[in-house]
C-alpha cells in the first residue's frame, strides 16, 4: 500500500489526528525523497491496557504510510522510576510489552516488516552516549531542565539528578536511534522543543516532533494503570469490558471529557478501511440502527443528545472486543500465559503455611518456594508500602524529652517528617544519614503536637530498641517487600486508620532467631532478594 501512495498521501496518514506537528515543512522534504524515520518510546512499568491503542493506531498510521517505525522500550528509565522493579522483572516487561504490542498492531490490521523494537540499555551505557550526556551537561542549565521536564517529571523542592537529566536523555534518544521524528503526546511538548534547542549545539540535526492528544480516562480525567475503572487490560475478558464499559463516565452532551469518544476518535474510526462506518445497532422501536461515517457526525449526534450514552457505551463495547479478540487468542497459550506470570507476578494463596492451587509462583522470584508466598488480604502485608529511607537530619521534639522528629528522604525527591522514640537508644548524630526501613502509606497524625508522616521501623526488645538494617548497598527509594507478597506494580493506597490495618499487620511482625525481620514466617527483602534484618533476635518490630 505505502509504495502506491503519494508523499501528500503519506504526510496525511502521518498527521491526521495529531494536536501539534513541529517542523512541517522538513517533513514534507524528507517525504519527496524517501520514507520518514520515527520512534516512539515507553518505559516498560505498569501492564500496558487499552489506552495504548491510542499510540499504536498512530504508529500504525506511520506503519501503513511506509515509514520505518522504532519502538524505544525504555528499561533503563524504568529501572530510574525509583527502583520500582529489579531488572529481572523488567527483562520479562520488555518481553511482555514487544508481545502485546504486536498483537495490538496486528488486531489493527498492519504489517510489522518495517517495524523494531530496542531496549534503551542497548546503546544508553556505552561510552559514546555517556560522553553525549556530559556534553549535554555542560551546555544545558538547570533552569532549562526543570522547565523540559515540568509535564512529565514530578516537581519538588529539592529535585533528584535523574529528573534534571531526563529531558536531555529523551533528546539524545533522537540522535542514538538514527530517526527523523519522535512521536509522543503533547504532554512532552517541552521536552521536544528542548531537544530541537540543545542537539544541534553538539552538532547533531533537529528533529521533526508529532504530538497526540491527551485523551481522558474511562471514569473521566486521565486513563490510569493505577485506577482500576478507568481502563481496561488487553487481556479483559468480554464480560469484563461489558462491566467496565458501563460503568464509564458518559454524561449526555458531552464531547469534551468523554473517553468513549475520544477512544472512538483516535482508535476505532482510523482503522476503517474505506467504505466502512461507525455502526450502532438498535432495535426498531428505539429508532432502528446510526450510521456515522465521519467522526464529525457522531460528536455532532451525541452533543445535542440525539445519541443516548448508553447507545454509545454499546457500540463502543463491540469494537473494542473486536479489537481485543486477537490479542486474548494469540496470548492463549501456555508460553503467554507464563510470560504474563513472570513479567507481573501475583502472590500465591497458602494454606497454613503450605502453598494451594489456584497460583504459582514465577521461578526466580525472591522466595520462590512453597513456603514463600501469602494470599493477599486485608490485612496482609502486600497492604505497605516499605522503602528504604535515609535520615537527612534529627532534631529533639520541642515537647516530649523522649522523642525527636526525623527528616528522612525516601526517594523521588520526596522527604517525609517522622516523629520517633529512637532517640531514647541513639544520639542525633548517629540517627543522620543512617538506613532505614520507612512505612509511607500511612495517613499523617499528630504526636505531641508535631505532624508525622510514617514510620521508621524498629526491632523493639525488652531494654533495647534497633532501627531495622538496610544492606549497604541499598538505594533510597527503593521498595521493601515482604516474601511472596510483591505490591510494586501499582501504587499502594493509604492505610485506612480506622480499620487498623497497620494494628493487625504489625502484630505478626517479628525479628526470628537469626535476627531476620519477618511477617509470619515470611522475610522481609529488598526487590534485589536482600534480607532486612537487626541484631536484636526474638522481638517485636513496631
Amino acid at each position: 500500500m505505502a509504495a502506491t501512495l503519494t508523499p501528500e498521501e503519506k504526510e496525511h496518514l502521518i498527521t491526521r489526528n495529531l494536536q501539534e506537528v513541529l517542523g512541517q515543512d522538513n517533513l514534507r522534504a524528507i517525504l519527496k525523497e524517501r520514507d520518514l524515520k520515527i520512534y516512539w518510546g515507553t518505559a516498560t512499568t505498569g501492564k500496558p491496557h487499552i489506552a495504548y491503542f491510542v499510540p499504536m493506531s498512530k504508529v500504525a498510521d506511520f506503519l501503513k504510510a511506509g515509514c520505518e517505525v522504532t519502538i524505544l522500550f525504555a528499561d533503563l528509565h524504568a529501572y530510574l522510576d525509583n527502583m520500582k522493579a529489579p531488572w529481572s522483572l523488567l527483562k520479562e516487561r520488555t518481553k511482555y510489552y514487544e508481545a502485546v504490542i504486536k498483537a495490538m498492531l496486528s488486531s489493527l490490521g498492519v504489517p510489522l516488516d518495517k517495524l523494531r523494537f530496542v531496549c534503551g540499555t542497548d546503546y544508553q551505557l556505552s561510552k559514546e552516549y555517556t560522553l553525549d550526556v556530559y556534553r549535554l551537561s555542560s551546555v544545558v542549565t538547570q533552569h532549562d531542565a526543570k522547565k523540559a521536564g515540568a509535564e512529565v517529571v514530578k516537581q519538588v523542592e529539592h529535585p533528584l539528578m535523574s529528573g534534571i537529566l531526563y529531558p536531555g536523555l529523551q533528546a539524545l534518544d533522537e540522535e542514538y536511534l538514527k530517526v527523523d521524528a519522535q512521536f509522543g503526546g503533547v504532554d512532552q511538548r517541552k521536552i521536544f522543543t528542548f531537544a530541537e534547542k540543545y542537539l544541534p549545539q553538539l552538532g547533531y540535526a533537529k528533529r521533526i516532533h508529532l504530538m497526540n492528544p491527551m485523551i481522558p480516562g474511562l471514569a473521566g480525567g486521565k486513563m490510569s494503570s493505577s485506577e482500576e475503572d478507568s481502563k481496561i487490560d488487553l487481556l479483559d475478558s468480554a464480560a469484563k469490558v461489558k462491566s467496565k464499559i458501563k460503568k464509564a463516565f458518559c454524561e449526555p452532551g458531552n464531547i469534551e471529557d468523554n473517553g468513549l469518544l475520544k477512544f472512538v476518535k483516535h482508535v476505532i474510526y482510523p482503522m476503517f478501511k474505506e467504505g466502512e462506518a461507525f455502526t450502532i445497532h438498535r432495535k426498531p422501536d428505539f429508532g432502528g440502527d446510526l450510521v456515522f461515517v465521519e467522526y464529525e457526525q457522531l460528536e455532532t449526534s451525541f452533543a445535542s443528545q440525539e445519541l443516548h450514552p448508553g447507545d454509545l457505551k454499546a457500540a463502543v463495547e463491540v469494537y473494542i472486543n473486536r479489537l481485543l479478540e486477537p490479542i486474548r487468542k494469540s496470548f492463549d497459550t501456555d508460553f503467554y500465559r507464563e510470560l504474563t506470570e513472570r513479567a507481573y507476578p501475583a502472590p500465591v494463596k497458602v494454606v497454613a503455611g503450605k502453598q494451594a492451587s489456584g497460583g504459582k509462583q514465577p521461578q526466580g522470584a525472591p522466595g520462590a518456594n512453597a513456603n514463600s508466598a501469602g494470599a493477599a488480604g486485608e490485612n496482609t502485608p502486600d497492604k505497605l508500602e516499605l522503602k528504604v529511607g535515609q535520615i537527612m537530619d534529627a532534631v529533639k521534639h520541642p515537647d516530649a524529652d523522649s522523642l525527636c522528629v526525623l527528616t528522612v528522604d525516601i526517594g523521588g525527591g520526596e522527604r517525609k517528617a517522622i516523629v520517633s522514640n529512637l532517640m531514647a537508644h541513639y544520639t542525633l548524630d548517629q540517627l543522620r544519614e543512617r538506613l532505614v526501613v520507612v512505612l509511607t502509606n500511612m495517613k499523617a497524625s499528630k504526636i505531641r503536637g508535631v505532624e508525622s508522616e510514617g514510620l521508621v521501623l524498629y526491632a523493639a526488645g525488652a531494654d533495647k530498641c534497633e532501627a531495622l538494617a538496610v544492606p549497604e548497598d541499598s538505594k533510597v527509594g527503593e521498595r521493601i517487600i515482604v516474601e511472596g507478597f510483591d505490591n510494586t506494580s501499582n501504587p499502594v493506597p493509604p492505610l485506612n486508620p480506622k480499620k487498623k490495618v497497620w494494628d493487625k499487620i504489625q502484630a505478626e511482625l517479628h525479628t526470628g532467631t537469626d535476627g531476620q525481620a519477618l511477617w509470619k514466617e515470611f522475610s522481609l527483602l529488598t526487590l534485589n532478594g536482600d534480607r532486612i534484618t537487626s541484631t536484636l533476635s526474638g522481638c517485636s518490630i513496631k
